[in-house]
């Protein structure tokens, strides 16, 4: 297996015996998953994505992404929540969480349409003065607000700076493939458009048309990203829990849960990790928070929140567990050099490499949170290349469905999602919510 779970560190809360237990509810998970069978199974076709893709637009895509790379300086990503948290992810992690500010020959990414801000519209606004600018609008319906109102406001962006006829060479649209008031447009206006599969949700979509195109067009290699995704899932399928981590680790989340650890804390000891944290907070607060039951996942950024959360988990409520990623090897790595004088003490670092000093910081505070009674599981990430973060992607993947089955509930959907919609569309008068609207004006006032 590529990535690697490490369970050392959790013999004083878990028991062999307690794996042997819970070994055949990870097999009747499975059974669920892989026959079909499930709630929400119509929405399970990322789970032989890697090996099923449809390689025609795989080989569009890198011809869209060549010709976005030529022609633009920007390329925005009109999207939200797994329209866009999977690209960003994967883009951050493999080439910098400062992309945008280093020096390359690829366009700068920015992502809009996450969030209804006037100050973060006008900033992108600004940015895109004097640039050639292209636009990946995101959205399966093309009528989900926040995306929506993006772009509707940067498209005529594109027509006022390009016209509409060359604007419209600028414009592509990752949608539905047949229905929808996004696909309508595009129809309309003969944009080029991808499709988002019918039988996988946005959460789980990042290795779809969705999150590849902005990933090739940074030159992120896909075939290599696919690759990686393709082995996880010849090696993600054995039922024996010695042999497959990615089931390890679901059913740890699952003993731990039942012993009254309800939150997840995603720990990762690289800043380029940040965005797969947010995403790995989608996937699995969306497929797993139903009915009144669900581990909340939170994720900090280590040895930085050290110094803000480290407290609280070192001596607060012991209803918590942490997974740390940690990341074997680095490029470029730093060795910190002797200074006369030892000004700052750290002499007695000097010849050590910055990555080595991070991993004991690493070691460091998986022993002290363990010792303070916070289990900690542990998986190792090889390296930062596009086979080892499609395995990742994959893995995680999997092992928030067999969660979300062991758990009781459908990992696919979120009602719950549609509720804070209702109540937004009735309070700025959208047809068809008058009746909403009367009930919670009665609330208000």
């Amino acid at each position: 297996m590529s990535v690697k779970l490490d369970t050392r560190y959790l013999s004083k809360f878990i028991k062999p015996f307690e794996l042997d237990q819970i070994s055949p509810f990870v097999k009747t998970a499975n059974d669920i998953l892989h026959s079909g069978k499930g709630s929400g199974s119509e929405f399970t076709g990322w789970l032989n994505l890697p090996k099923n893709y449809d390689k025609f637009e795989f080989e569009e895509i890198k011809v869209v992404a060549e010709k976005i790379r030529k022609n633009s300086d920007i390329l925005l990503v009109i999207g939200i929540g797994g329209s866009y948290l999977g690209a960003r992810a994967v883009i951050e992690f493999l080439k910098s969480n400062n992309y945008n500010t280093l020096p390359k020959s690829t366009p700068d990414i920015y992502f809009v349409g996450n969030n209804m801000s006037t100050t973060y519209i006008n900033d992108i606004l600004r940015i895109c003065e004097n640039k050639e600018v292209s636009i990946n609008v995101i959205s399966k319906s093309g009528t989900t607000t926040e995306p929506a109102i993006a772009f509707r406001i940067f498209r005529k962006f594109l027509e006022d700076k390009y016209g509409k006829d060359k604007a419209k060479e600028r414009i592509f649209c990752t949608t539905d493939k047949f229905k929808g008031a996004l696909k309508k447009l595009a129809d309309e206006e003969s944009y080029k458009t991808f499709t988002i599969p019918d039988d996988i949700g946005g959460r789980y979509s990042v290795l779809t048309a969705v999150g590849l195109l902005p990933i090739a067009v940074v030159g992120i290699n896909i075939d290599k990203l696919m690759r990686g995704a393709k082995l996880a899932q010849s090696e993600l399928s054995n039922e024996n829990l010695d042999e497959n981590d990615c089931y390890k680790y679901a059913a740890i989340r699952h003993i731990l849960y039942n012993k009254g650890k309800e939150i997840e804390v995603l720990e990762s000891y690289e800043p380029s990790f940040m965005m797969f944290s947010e995403w790995y907070k989608q996937l699995f607060g969306e497929s797993e928070g139903k009915d009144q039951k669900g581990i909340l996942p939170i994720s900090l950024t280590l040895s930085t929140d050290l110094h803000s959360m480290g407290q609280f988990i070192q001596s607060g409520r012991r209803n918590m567990f942490e997974t740390v990623l940690l990341l074997e090897s680095q490029d470029n790595d730093i060795v910190l050099n002797e200074e006369n004088g030892n000004v700052d003490g750290l002499n007695y670092l000097s010849g050590k490499t910055i990555s080595f000093i991070n991993r004991q910081a690493a070691l460091g505070t998986i022993l002290a949170h363990t010792d303070g009674d916070v289990p900690n599981v542990v998986l190792k990430i090889k390296e930062r290349s596009e086979e080892e973060l499609g395995y990742l992607i994959y893995f995680f993947e999997k092992a928030c469905a067999i969660s979300g089955y062991m758990l009781g509930v459908n990992p696919f959907d979120q009602p719950g999602v549609e509720n804070y919609k209702k109540n937004m569309f009735a309070l700025l008068g959208k047809p068809g919510f008058e009746k909403v609207r009367i009930k919670i004006l009665n609330k208000i006032y």
